[in-house]
């Protein structure tokens, strides 16, 4: 009797154990057919803010996403010809998120060559968060001090910032600077010469078929930048916080007790990091965001795994009984 009461434990265990993995999908996009009418556009740059919901990366001699199938993503480019200091950002409509979920995605960052160096107009920054609207256009320009327009995470495309990964939101509008706590980086770094992102993302060199299509990509990316391979952005709102990984390393983790979010949706951006347009011909195909293989999860509440653990001690007992 007592072996028999010791299975439908370890039998009640393993099932709660199972259910703590089991997440439930809450929005799923990998950008294999049109979803344009899906979306709303936010631009401060109507004219010269760009966003393609079914652009065939390939074009451009970038491989396809780990984690789906085609090659067909987001993308996202700015201030191209007009000079001004600005961006967009875009999210599903209508969608609102809440409670604990974790949305995940693949990125790629591609800038004008040298790599390295990077070329003329390089230093623009891809963008990313959650609690918007969705009707507001959330860029490194300002965050309100509302929190309407989210909790943003960034990273620049080529390092050429001192500030080359970034958390913005209602407490920190022109985004939390170095050495402060939300960056898990020693010391709080945020230049990607810091030790810990040079560790993390080696240095790349452009696809073979980028560099076929423009031979000025050349050289290799700096230690430490993030772009010109494919990286799994997460963002976890969990436990109270929002963290922020990318390729399994920490970047920020931010209490939301200490943010104002103005919604439950998220949003993707791309901005350039100052007013100067890029002078290469070939800057609307190369300095960009791209985005793909979107998932939004939902896990269950500790609270609830419990209630099931009780849920399977009970049976045990009615069983002994």
């Amino acid at each position: 009797m007592l072996k028999r009461g010791l299975l439908v434990i370890a039998g009640a265990l393993f099932s709660t154990a199972g259910v703590s993995s089991a997440a439930v999908n809450l929005y799923v996009q990998d950008f294999n057919s049109d979803d344009t009418a899906n979306w709303t556009v936010n631009n401060t740059t109507a004219a010269d803010g760009l966003a393609n919901f079914f652009y065939d990366y390939s074009s451009i001699g970038v491989p396809i996403a780990p984690n789906g199938t085609g090659t067909r993503g987001l993308k996202m480019t700015a201030n191209n010809s007009a000079n001004v200091f600005g961006g967009l950002s875009v999210s599903p409509t209508g969608q609102n998120f809440a409670g604990e979920y974790k949305v995940s995605f693949d990125m790629w960052q591609n800038y004008v060559g040298p790599l390295g160096v990077g070329g003329s107009g390089s230093t623009q920054i891809s963008m990313f968060g959650v609690g918007t609207t969705g009707t507001t256009d959330s860029w490194i320009g300002g965050f309100t001090a509302s929190g309407a327009q989210g909790l943003g995470f960034g990273t620049t495309l080529d390092g050429g910032s001192a500030s080359d990964f970034r958390a913005y939101s209602s407490a920190a509008t022109t985004s939390y600077p170095s050495g402060n706590a939300v960056y898990q980086a020693p010391a709080g770094a945020i230049n990607n010469s810091a030790a810990y992102y040079m560790s993390a993302y080696p240095a790349q060199i452009a696809p073979a078929a980028q560099t076929t299509l423009f031979p000025g990509q050349t050289g290799t990316t700096d230690a430490g930048e993030t772009s010109f391979a494919w990286r799994r952005v997460v963002i976890d709102v969990s436990g109270g916080f929002a963290t922020w990984s990318i390729d399994g390393t920490a970047i920020a983790k931010v209490n939301l007790s200490t943010v104002t979010l103005g919604g439950g949706n998220i949003f993707f951006g791309h901005d350039d990091t100052n007013a100067a347009s890029s002078t290469d011909p070939n800057r609307a195909d190369l300095n960009v965001t791209l985005i793909d293989n979107i998932l939004v999860e939902q896990v269950p509440e500790p609270a609830s795994l419990s209630l099931l653990a009780l849920g399977g001690l009970a049976l045990v007992r009615r069983r002994r009984a």
